[in-house]
């Protein structure tokens, strides 16, 4: 089965060879370059093998049925990797030769034999393109972009997409649902860990990093991992995002608390707790967050 790739981690099509070139399009692989020009006939150019390749506006979007496609959405990708199949080479009216590619066949293909076969809860490889308040846009293949919205990135609640991820990373997640339009809908909690598994890497007498995520009346939440807050005693000084390391007084899976004491909160460095996955392969059904002798339960059906 042929791979789909966000763009950016294909097959890079700039040092193959004419007769490389000829075997990936008699293949149907998909290639990336770099997109070197948006011309004014509205084609993306690009140089493989020594010769142009050439994209017409037509190849550079699989557009939705009655979607338009705006300028901008093409001429962003110039200075960018890009992906396309080959579909052949034709002649200029000069006579010199040149590849015409296809972005939008290439996105075409991965939707019919790649995402379209996948259920929810399947665990796929992604790429954050770019972030907005309300979640991160990934490339969940050839440039086919998936939003993963903020709630869905980890229990612990973030104030934006941006305390999680950033644009580049890449990541594993799961497929939560499509919408009406189709659309696939991501989500990364649920590889990210239980309470059990994220509060059994952590012991009661330790002390350890932790980011403010809430502070309230009552006390301050302090993630010590993206699925795992503790709370420590009220303290007005402190703010969301901020870095602070914490003595962990006691662990309760019954209640799935965690019990903290602020030790030192003048870290002076910004801290983003890099993905630790629990799941990494597969399709998830069911999970379940919380302990079983929680009164609270969280948990997702796929």
């Amino acid at each position: 089965m042929l791979e789909y790739r966000a763009e950016g981690l294909c097959r890079n099509a700039n040092h193959l060879s004419r007769e490389e070139l000829s075997r990936c399009m008699a293949s149907g692989e998909v290639l990336q370059s770099t997109a070197l020009a948006y011309d004014t006939g509205h084609r993306l150019r690009f140089e493989l093998g020594g010769l142009r390749g050439i994209m017409p506006f037509a190849d550079c979007v699989d557009a939705a049925p009655g979607e338009t496609v705006k300028d901008i959405a093409v001429l962003t990708r110039v200075g960018r990797p890009t992906c396309f199949v080959i579909m052949g080479t034709e002649f200029d009216d000069n006579g010199e030769e040149y590849y015409l590619l296809s972005r939008a066949e290439a996105q075409r293909r991965c939707r019919a034999q790649y995402l379209d076969t996948l259920e929810a809860g399947s665990v796929i490889p992604c790429t954050v393109t770019h972030i907005e308040n309300f979640g991160a846009f990934c490339d969940i293949g050839c440039g086919i972009a998936a939003l993963l919205p903020i709630d869905c990135l980890s229990v612990s609640r973030i104030a934006s997409p941006a305390d999680r991820v950033q644009v580049g990373q890449q990541l594993l997640c799961a497929i939560k649902n499509r919408d009406v339009q189709g659309r696939i809908v991501l989500t990364l909690r649920e590889l990210l860990g239980t309470w059990s598994e994220n509060a059994a890497c952590f012991a009661a007498g330790e002390t350890v990093v932790g980011i403010v995520r809430s502070v309230e009346e009552y006390g301050v939440f302090i993630e010590i991992a993206p699925n795992l807050a503790g709370l420590a005693e009220a303290d007005s000084t402190l703010h969301p995002g901020q870095a602070v390391s914490v003595y962990i007084k006691n662990i309760l899976p019954d209640k799935m608390k965690i019990k903290l004491v602020v030790v030192n909160k003048n870290l002076g460095q910004p801290l983003r707790f890099e993905p630790h996955y629990f799941v990494t392969r597969g399709r998830l059904k069911r999970w379940t967050y919380s302990t079983p002798q929680s009164r609270k339960q969280i948990e997702t059906v796929f």
